[in-house]
This record gives structure tokens, sequence and C-alpha cells, in this order.
């Protein structure tokens, strides 16, 4: 008992290790007290409730040897022999036979005691070998975790410096050709446009990996699904019209109320929309529906594209991986993170005919 830790009581008090084993202790005492008393007052001829007593006195004896352990255990069971002794030879001195049962009993207390406290602490050795054993799992899941962390860390790291360094080249090489004093005014015209498109690129990655680094926790109120859906629409009618591609909205009856943040989940549907109609450059159909599923409302986003290639079907949510020339790669990783963060969930699959559907699962409330 040589460290103290804390403990709280009912009340929220704070109770010393020290104390919690001597109100222990006094449970133990107390309780072959009790018996001893019950014995002293009760009448020879009330055999019966002698040998009542004469058990009760493996209760304290038990519970010492598991709170304490064996030496706990012989302690009470010789307490209990001390207090119990007096009352053999006061009491049953005349009937030998019955005498001679009760100090066998007492070799039983200390047999008891001595069982028991040995299990108590065998398993008390095992419990702590088992909380060793959960620590180090704890330390070594921590170590994984923060390895991956730094590997995720790398790859990000490694996947943006190739995504900046293509403009920036294209930047560079523009900015020694403007520098030319022969350089004629069209070709100035066209570099410099190259610069700055190239300056705007840079900007949407930025722009992108900042959505996706440090992402705004949702503003959440009740939102209607078919309102969303609509403003998708209305937002990427220009887009559908240049590549020929026919907007449809398809919502089952009894849509409830989500509470969901509407910029964010309109973000995440645009950019679903507007990928879908650049993977249809010969036209086709964006079907975004509704339903009801599982408790929430899933959503979805079908078109008849050329689709993702099945190798990459477990890549595209991935940051920085695309299959578009100048795409950044964090649309669809800034989109399963907002999904994510509303408690749902998104995925991708391959139709059986042609083009892709990405469905997006939300739950009603907020969890």
């Amino acid at each position: 008992m040589g460290t103290v830790t804390e403990a709280y009581n009912k009340n929220g008090r704070v109770v010393s290790a020290d104390l919690r084993v001597r109100l222990r202790a006094a449970l133990v005492l107390a309780g072959i007290a009790g018996t001893s008393v019950g014995h002293y007052l009760t009448p020879p001829e009330h055999l019966l409730w002698h040998n009542v007593f004469q058990r009760l006195y493996y209760l304290p004896i038990v519970y010492a040897a598991i709170q304490f352990g064996v030496p706990g255990g012989l302690a009470a069971a010789a307490v209990s022999a001390v207090c119990y002794i007096p009352h053999i030879v006061l009491t049953w001195r005349g009937w030998q036979q019955y005498s001679a049962h009760q100090y066998a009993e007492i070799v039983l207390f200390f047999l008891v005691a001595a069982v028991t406290g040995a299990l108590a602490e065998r398993s008390r050795r095992r419990e702590q070998e088992l909380r060793r054993v959960y620590q180090e799992l704890e330390n070594s899941v921590e170590q994984l975790r923060r390895a991956d962390r730094l590997s995720a860390i790398g790859q990000l790291s490694a996947a943006l410096a190739h995504e900046i360094r293509n403009p920036l080249a294209a930047i560079e090489g523009a900015a020694e050709i403007l520098a030319r004093p022969a350089t004629p005014d069209e070709m100035r015209e066209e570099f410099l446009g190259i610069v700055r498109k190239e300056c705007l690129r840079l900007n949407r990655l930025l722009g992108r990996l900042l959505d996706f680094a440090r992402p705004r926790p949702p503003e959440r109120r009740p939102v209607e699904i078919a309102r969303i859906l609509e403003d998708v629409v209305g937002l990427s009618r220009h887009s559908a019209e240049k590549n020929g591609v026919r907007l449809r909205i398809e919502l089952a009856p009894g849509l409830p109320v989500v509470v969901a943040d509407p910029e964010q989940l309109t973000q995440v549907l645009l950019n679903l929309a507007i990928n879908a109609i650049q993977a249809m450059p010969q036209g086709g159909e964006l079907l975004l529906s509704a339903s009801r599923q599982n408790g929430g409302i899933a959503v979805q986003v079908r078109d008849e594209g050329e689709g993702v290639p099945p190798e990459h079907l477990d890549k595209i949510f991935d940051p920085f991986f695309t299959t578009k020339a100048d795409g950044t790669g964090l649309g669809l990783a800034v989109a399963q993170q907002i999904v994510t963060r509303h408690g749902g969930r998104i995925e991708a699959n391959r139709n059986p005919e042609r083009g892709m559907t990405f469905r997006i699962w939300l739950p009603v409330e907020p969890h």
C-alpha cells in the first residue's frame, strides 16, 4: 500500500486507496464480529442456528481472500478462529464429537482462505497481464496510425509537388518567351493567356487543397433534397447544353427533410454533376434521383459517359488521383469528406451498360 491512488465515491468526493483498503478491512472484521455475536447470543439448543453462523464465517474469509489475496484470507481465517474457539470451549465442551467437528471446521477456514486467495491472486495477475498487453496493443495501433498519417502526408506532398510542377513549368516557359524583346505582340498575348490560365489552375488547386485540409464544419439546418437538386440542375445547365446532355430529376414521393448544410451538399452534388457532364462529350442523359433508404435519403447521380476503368474504382476518392488531364484530383476527396462529416457515405459503381452511378446516403437527423 505504498502508493496512494484516488477514486471517487457516489458524491463525487475523492477517496484515497488507503481509505478504501481500511473500509474493506473494517467490513471483514464487522462480518466476523457479527457472526461471533450471533454464536455467543444463541442458546445451545438452537443447533440449526449455530450451524448457520458457523458457515457465515466463510463470507468474510472469502471476501478478504478476494480483496487481499492469500495473506488477507489467512488473516481473516485466523481472526475467525480466535473468535470462534472460545465459543467451542465454553458451549460444546460436553459434546466432544460435535466439538471435534467444530475444530475441523476451523481447519477448513484456513484451507478455503488459502485456495480462494491463490485463485484471486492468479486472476489479478492475469488481469494485470491483459491490461499490459492491451496497453501495448494500443501503443502499437497508435504507432501504426502515426506511420499511416506520415505516409499519407508524404504521398500528399509528392502528389502536390507533381501537380504544381506542370503549371509552374508552363509559366516559366511563357515568362522566358515574354522576356525576349523580339517576341511579336500576338505571341505575347498568347503566352500571357497561358500564364493567366496556369495561375487560375494553381489557384483552383490550392483552393481545393485548403477545402480538403481545413474543411468548414457543416452549418446544419432543415433542407429539402428536391430544392438542392433543382439548384444543381440550374447551375450545371449551361455546361450540359454545351455537351448535349439532358438533365432529369427523379424524386420518390414523401421524401423527409434532411438536417444538413445546403451549401456543402450543393457543392458535392454539383461536383458530381459537372464530372458526369464532362464524361459525356458526345451527349447523353444525366439522372439525379432521391429516395428513402435505411432510415435516411439516398441520392444518385447517374450518367451515360465513358465510366471509370475498373482498376481505378478504389482510388477515385484518393486525394490528387484523377483521370482528367487538367483535373486536380481533389473534388471527389472533398466530396467524400463533406458526406462523411454529415454522417453519410458515398460510393461509386460502374453501370451495367455504360457510365457511372455515384450514390450518397445521408441520415435524416445528424449523428
